[in-house]
């Protein structure tokens, strides 16, 4: 059944990718984006559709629109990025899921929470399953991102139990893809941008931390599986198990790339964690669902992507996206 759909961070790296997956689907859908991180590049195909609407808009002020479903992603998720204004990042997690939380309870809509891996810290339990509470370190210098979805995923519940909206909370698990920032400081962009510019590829620490990378794709599939499942809340993991060091990583890239970049070390930044592997024994169980893409594969896209990004703007942009030929009216 068609929707009307609020994506908060519609026009970022999953948000862009939600909102076409959900046009295709012939839902209408409001994207709200205050475009920090955010890109109208990233939406520009998506504009003339008659079915996408763009609102520039902060969720750490209050919003007023009338909608079925709300899937919150609004915040910076890369170091860099969310530790340019870790105030304004926090506030962005707090007051963005009070804002969202007031609106699905007054519309008795549905409403995902973007959370993240990060809520589990440097962990001491391997592979993650929901049920571990984390090693966070609260005062450190990436906590203003992880502290700030903790409490999120708090106030989801609490609204959840003491007001009865009907949520979904998703712990995001590094994702990787096209419309991944060039600067965002994570490691797969990082890595593939270097190879392309034929610069070192850099590692930090000794390259032996470890991480699991689900392809976008398979990501927002999740999202959308876990919001149209009844009777669960989460939360979720939602990423792909299988476990790739950043040595293996960077070799595969440069593999891939070719060129003559070498590998280079750096000092680890504080409170990176040594490994992170999602457990997604419960998407399985109760949302049928398991990535389906292949490491190599993923990058073999995402490292297309990035070659035109880096061969100038008329080589970046998207084709449009247009409506279903029954959908199209003239006004």
């Amino acid at each position: 059944m068609k929707k009307r759909i609020l994506i908060t961070g519609g026009a970022g790296f999953l948000g862009s990718h939600l909102c076409e997956r959900l046009l295709e689907q012939e839902n209408e859908i409001i994207c709200a984006d205050n475009l920090f991180t955010g890109r109208k590049q990233n939406i520009a195909h998506l504009m003339n559709h008659p079915n996408f609407e763009f609102m520039r808009h902060d969720i750490t002020q209050p919003i007023n629109v009338e909608v079925d479903q709300i899937y919150n992603l609004a915040c910076p998720a890369s170091p860099p990025h969310y530790q340019y204004n870790a105030i304004k990042t926090i506030k962005t997690s707090v007051m963005g899921a009070i804002n969202v939380l007031g609106l699905a309870r007054r519309l008795q809509a549905r409403v995902f929470q973007a959370s993240t891996s990060e809520i589990y810290g440097d962990p001491e339990v391997h592979p993650q399953p929901e049920s571990y509470w984390g090693h966070v370190n609260t005062i450190g210098p990436r906590s203003c991102y992880d502290e700030g979805k903790r409490v999120a995923e708090t106030l989801f519940f609490d609204y959840h139990r003491q007001n009865g909206v009907d949520i979904r909370v998703v712990r995001i698990f590094n994702t990787y893809g096209p419309r991944m920032l060039p600067d965002d400081g994570r490691v797969v962009s990082n890595f593939i941008v270097q190879a392309l510019k034929g610069n070192d590829i850099t590692i930090y620490g000794d390259g032996q931390q470890t991480r699991s990378f689900c392809y976008v794709d398979d990501l927002i599939s999740g999202f959308i599986k876990f919001m149209d499942t009844d009777d669960f809340t989460g939360p979720v993991n939602l990423g792909n198990p299988g476990e790739f060091t950043m040595l293996a990583l960077a070799e595969q890239v440069l593999a891939k790339v070719g060129g003559k970049s070498k590998i280079v070390f750096r000092p680890l930044p504080a409170d990176d964690p040594k490994q992170r592997q999602p457990d997604i024994s419960l998407a399985k169980k109760r949302l049928g669902w398991e990535p389906t893409i292949p490491l190599s594969d993923g990058l073999d896209r995402t490292i297309a992507y990035f070659a035109q990004l880096l061969a100038g703007p008329a080589a970046k942009q998207p084709r449009p996206m247009k409506a279903p030929l029954k959908k199209l009216t003239l006004n």
